[in-house]
This record gives C-alpha cells, sequence and structure tokens, in this order.
C-alpha cells in the first residue's frame, strides 16, 4: 500500500472535546470553525500556506489584538481534511495514504496551497502522491472510493476520470502485470504458501487467477462509478461474456430481491438472531433499470435464466414499462437457451386472473418467432416414418427447443381453470408447424386442458384440436388418442385413419425391399428363393437370416392390422351418435371392414427392431387419463 509521510516534528495538537488546540506554547491568534469543530492556530503558519486563508484573515484583521474567527464551512472533507493540512502547516507529522490523499487533494485546491506560498506545497506533494496510487490496483480502488466524499471536487480535479481509467486499464490487461492479489487474499495467505518437504521449502505453485478476479473488489462501489467504470472497461476491449459477468455479481448482492425470486444457491446464510438490513425498493428498481441497461446486446452473453429472473423482479419492484420490454426482447431473442421453471412467471397484482403470466411469455415468444421466420420452412413433412422427422430439422435446432419448451410450458398451465381458450390457442399456434416434428407435445397439453375445462362445447373442443396434426403423432400419443373419451369423434377416426396409412405405407416399403433382395439372389426373375451354396455357406446365412425377418415382419403387420380392425369396430359400437356423424362427414365407405384378401394391404408393422417406444410419452399419455 501507498504510503507517504510529511513532516517531522512531533504531535503539536490537543482535543479537547470538539475543539482542537495547538499546543506549541504560544497563545492561539485565529480561531477556524468547521461546523461544530473549532480550531485554534496561528496565523502565521497558515497564511504562509494558504492563499485562501492569507486573504481572509486580512479581511478579518482586528487593531485590539482580539482573536479572528474565520469560518470554513465548504472546504471539502470537512474538520477531518483540515486536521491533516492544519498538521501540514505547522510541519507535524503527516501520513499520505490512498484513503486520504483525495480529500487532502481536493481541499489542498480550495484553501489554494500552490508553489506561490513555498516551494513543495501540498497540491504539489499530493499530486505526486497521487501519481504513485494509480500505478497499484487496490490503492487507485481506495483512492475512487475516497472520491465520494468529495465527489463535486474530485470531478473538477479529474481525480475520478483518472482513478477509472487506472483500474479500467488495470482490469482488462494480465493480472501478473501489475502483480494482483486475488480477491480477498492476505499476506499471510501469500506468506503462508511455502510447502515445506523433506526440510526444503519449496515455493507454491501460484493460484491462476480467471477473468472474474476483479468482480468482488469493484462490487463496493457505489451504482454510479461502477456504472463509469464498466463503460471504462468495455470501451478497452474487455469481452462481453467477462462484462456481463461483472454485471450479475453486482445485481445479486444489491437487488437481494432477485435473490428471494430465485433458486441460486451461493445466498449467504445469515446466522440466527442476526438482522440484515437490505436496501428500500426504490433503490432496488434504480439498479435494477441501469443495471438492463448496460447488460451487452449480443445474444447468448448474458444467461437466459439471470434475464428471466431480472425480469421477474423487474415486475415485482413495478420497472419502468420499457425496461420489462427491453427484459423480454432479450430473453425472447435467446428463448431456446431458457428452461419451463423460468418460465413460470407468477402474475403479481390484484387483478390477474390466471396464476402465471401467459401475456409475457406471449411476447417473448413472437418477438423469437419473428427472428427466426427467415429460416421457416415452406412446406411441412409428409407422412413418412417417425425417426424421418429427426433427421430433417438440424437447421431448426432453435426453434424446435422452442416449440418443445411452449409445449411444457402449455401443459403447465393447462390446469388453470381460468386460461382462456383464445390465449392458449393463440400460444399454441404462434409455433410454427415445421419447428415440431413430433405433435405429442401439444396433443399432451390439449388433453390436459380438456381435462380441466370440461365444459367446452363440441365446436370449442374441435377448435382446440386443430392445433395439433395427427399425422406427426407418435405410435404411443396414436394409441393414446385412439382410446380418449374427451377428443372429438371426428379427430379419433382421423387418427385411425392416419395410422392406418401409416401401416399401409410400411408395408409396402418392407414388400420392395423384399422384392429387390429375391432379385438380386434370383437373377432368373424366380421368386423362389436360392438354393444353398455349399461353396459359399456365409451367403447362404445371411440370406436365411434376411427371409426370416422379413418373414416376422408380415406377421405382426398382420396382427397389428387386426388389432386396429378391432378397436374400429369396437368404437363403432361404442358411439351413440356414429351413424349421424358417419353421414355427416361420409366415412362409412371408406371404413367398412376389409375383407381377408386386403387385409394385408392395409396393415403396418409395429416392431421393436424398427421402432423403439417412447417410454417418458407413454407414461405421460397414461398420467393423463
Amino acid at each position: 500500500m501507498a504510503l507517504l509521510r510529511l513532516g517531522s516534528k512531533s504531535e503539536a495538537f490537543h482535543r479537547e472535546g470538539r475543539t482542537w488546540t495547538c499546543t506549541t506554547g504560544l497563545q492561539s491568534d485565529v480561531t477556524i470553525e468547521i461546523g461544530e469543530m473549532s480550531f485554534n492556530l496561528h496565523k502565521f503558519p497558515l497564511l504562509s500556506k494558504s492563499g485562501l486563508l492569507e486573504k481572509r484573515i486580512e479581511e478579518h484583521s482586528c487593531d485590539n489584538g482580539s482573536i479572528r474567527v474565520l469560518e470554513l464551512d465548504g472546504i471539502p472533507g470537512g474538520a477531518k481534511a483540515f486536521e491533516l493540512i492544519s498538521k501540514f502547516c505547522y510541519g507535524v507529522k503527516l501520513d499520505l495514504t490512498a484513503a486520504n490523499v483525495v480529500c487532502i487533494r481536493c481541499a489542498a485546491e480550495y484553501l489554494r496551497m500552490t508553489e506561490d506560498y513555498g516551494e513543495g506545497n501540498l497540491i504539489a506533494q499530493t499530486e505526486a502522491f497521487l501519481n504513485e496510487v494509480f500505478t497499484n490496483w487496490k490503492d487507485s480502488l481506495k483512492a475512487l472510493e475516497s472520491c465520494e466524499e468529495v465527489l463535486p471536487y474530485a470531478e473538477e480535479l479529474h481525480i475520478v476520470s483518472r482513478c477509472i481509467d487506472s483500474l479500467a486499464t488495470k482490469a482488462c490487461a494480465d493480472p501478473k502485470v501489475f502483480n494482483l492479489p486475488l480477491s480477498g487474499q492476505t499476506t499471510s495467505q501469500n506468506e503462508g504458501s511455502v510447502i515445506v518437504w523433506n526440510g526444503i521449502s519449496v515455493a507454491a505453485k501460484p493460484e491462476a487467477m480467471g477473468n472474474d478476479w476483479w468482480f468482488q473488489d469493484v462490487s463496493f462501489l457505489n451504482f454510479p462509478l461502477y456504472r463509469r467504470l464498466i463503460l471504462a472497461i468495455e470501451s478497452r476491449g474487455m469481452k462481453p461474456e467477462t462484462v456481463a459477468a461483472s454485471l450479475i455479481h453486482y445485481a445479486k448482492k444489491y437487488i437481494p430481491l432477485m435473490n428471494k425470486q430465485s433458486n441460486f444457491n451461493n445466498i449467504t446464510c445469515v446466522n440466527p438472531g442476526t438482522t440484515v438490513s437490505f436496501p428500500p425498493e426504490a433503490d432496488q428498481r434504480i439498479v435494477l433499470e441501469e443495471i438492463v441497461t448496460l447488460l451487452p446486446n449480443k445474444r447468448g452473453v448474458t444467461p437466459t435464466r439471470f434475464l428471466l429472473r431480472l425480469l421477474r423482479t423487474a415486475m415485482v419492484l413495478h420497472a419502468s414499462p420499457s425496461c420489462q420490454e427491453n427484459l423480454e426482447k432479450r430473453v425472447g431473442a435467446q428463448l431456446d437457451q431458457a428452461v419451463l421453471v423460468d418460465l413460470l412467471i407468477p402474475n403479481v397484482g390484484y387483478s390477474a386472473e390466471t396464476l402465471y403470466d401467459v401475456d409475457c411469455v406471449q411476447r417473448m415468444l413472437d418477438h423469437f418467432v419473428s427472428l427466426h421466420q427467415e429460416t421457416a420452412l415452406s412446406t411441412s413433412p409428409c407422412i413418412v416414418e417417425e425417426g424421418h422427422f429427426l433427421e430433417e430439422t438440424d437447421a431448426l435446432t432453435p426453434i424446435t427447443m422452442v416449440a418443445s419448451l411452449v409445449d411444457e410450458f402449455l401443459a403447465e398451465i393447462a390446469p388453470d381453470v381460468n386460461l382462456k381458450l383464445q390465449k392458449f390457442e393463440l400460444l399454441a399456434a404462434t409455433i410454427p408447424d415445421y419447428a415440431r416434428p413430433l405433435d405429442d407435445g401439444v396433443y399432451h397439453a390439449i388433453d390436459v386442458y380438456l381435462k380441466a375445462h370440461p365444459w367446452l362445447t363440441d365446436i370449442e373442443r374441435e377448435q382446440l384440436c386443430r392445433l395439433m396434426n395427427c399425422q406427426k403423432l407418435s405410435i404411443e400419443a396414436s394409441t393414446h388418442a385412439a382410446q380418449n373419451e374427451r377428443l372429438p369423434l371426428r379427430v379419433i377416426v382421423q387418427v385411425l385413419f392416419f395410422e392406418q396409412l401409416r401401416l399401409r405405407t410400411s408395408i409396402s416399403g418392407w414388400f420392395f425391399v423384399s422384392e429387390n433382395l429375391e432379385s438380386s439372389q434370383n437373377p432368373t426373375g424366380n421368386i423362389e428363393l436360392p438354393k444353398k451354396n455349399s461353396s459359399c455357406p456365409m451367403d447362404s446365412a445371411q440370406d436365411h437370416a434376411v427371409e426370416v425377418d422379413v418373414r416376422e415382419r408380415v406377421s405382426e403387420l398382420e396382427k397389428e392390422c387386426s388389432n386396429l380392425k378391432e378397436e374400429i369396430q369396437n368404437l363403432v359400437k361404442t358411439k351413440k351418435k356414429w351413424k349421424i356423424f358417419s353421414k355427416k362427414f361420409s366415412f362409412r365407405q371408406k371404413l367398412q371392414p376389409c375383407n381377408s384378401k386386403e387385409s394385408c394391404e392395409l396393415k403396418e408393422p409395429e416392431s421393436s427392431k424398427n421402432e423403439q417406444p417412447n417410454h417418458d410419452n407413454s407414461d405421460k399419455f397414461s398420467n393423463s387419463n
């Protein structure tokens, strides 16, 4: 720590109550009053060093020899700073440190203690010492903190800007260059970092310093100074990720309400019986709004979880609409990085109808979709095998992740009886059709909503079910939907129809593969399998395995088709209004049971070798019943 000793005389001042008296033996002839403190001094040591005191003493000269009384209430640093200046004028020992040099420098400027009143006057001494202070991180930080007491004068003398420039330069440079200690590391810890092994003292390897070594130190600054420091650091090319991390550290410290709204595990534990004082909500709101303006605009730099927690706190603190809109757009730009638990923002206010703020999520989703419209596909995929959907959506990873997130959010808010059908439909319809490889998630949300809202009319139920594409339901979802009594009958028939169509497509594909294999083995055109050739036992075994596999697949397809036919027949028997429905939608001829010769053309396999069941979806659908 920087230190400068001035003067050589021993202590010559004595304090009694609120009065300082010089104990040189001579009677005092001038009294300086600063606030409630009084200094009984002598005029010659003062006027020989200060232009202001020389002028004031001449203006208050008395011929009768009475003691002059001068008021210096406007001196920077108050009585504490003048006490040190008085010692300098009398030549008493005085220590200049990083903590007091700024106040003394401003007070010396106020008293006009220039070189015109003696060589090596206080202004020159303090300026030289400040230059030494600015070479050290800790000293520069202490000097900047002390500027808060005399901020107008420190600004006028450019001390604040010089401190900030010094700190910003060191924060952006390699810490080893300035020999900077880790935050919170003491000298004793440095001395104890010597390892004694077999009687030999070996210095321990210094701990590596990360980019966050300065976060804790600068967090003790008040926000105006911290803000200026962050802007200076950012202007010097600091990585946006590091700037954002520092702002997060500062926000967690000075916005305690945000910690209550989150599940952060780094909240300091408080001992029982102790009282913790938090800043007023008005101050927290100001800090929050300012931090939002300082956050880097680059996508993905600031964690989405932090932005959502900040948005939730902004709603509680009633931050400005522009601040909340800014946060919503930031979250919307990187909504694919969010998780469900952070999207569940409780509604604030007595006029809120739903438990969670659905409108806020809708605005963030609209912003995300608007930013990703350029990557939208012109058409949605046709009816294909389930595994083929995922192969064609590599370029849509963000929008696909958001689609899954929105489906989970819909399923979470669906049980709310106060949730309007229009809001549910609008939120689900915002996701484009191509963004969902499978519609199992939106089907589950629709099923939960129908279960929680049994009073919906048939028209509203059909309108709600239009949100899902029956062609993109998995085997588990289709099976569940075919037995779901909450769905309209028309939707159930569509599910069964598309499942039959998918089975037919799969069977055709298997027969095509089988015929190609047989043709390649029998170039003469016969359909019979080739006889075993003793010269190629390995090829014969492989051909036999393929033949057995194809026959097993066909057998499974026939069983699956028979089961689907039985389900359709049972559905017709249990639905009383089937005749009216079939006349209205003309499904009678299309769904007539097929004969034994045609059954193979309508059947589709479900093999464990080709399609593995989704146990998560099956559990989810079974629970919804």
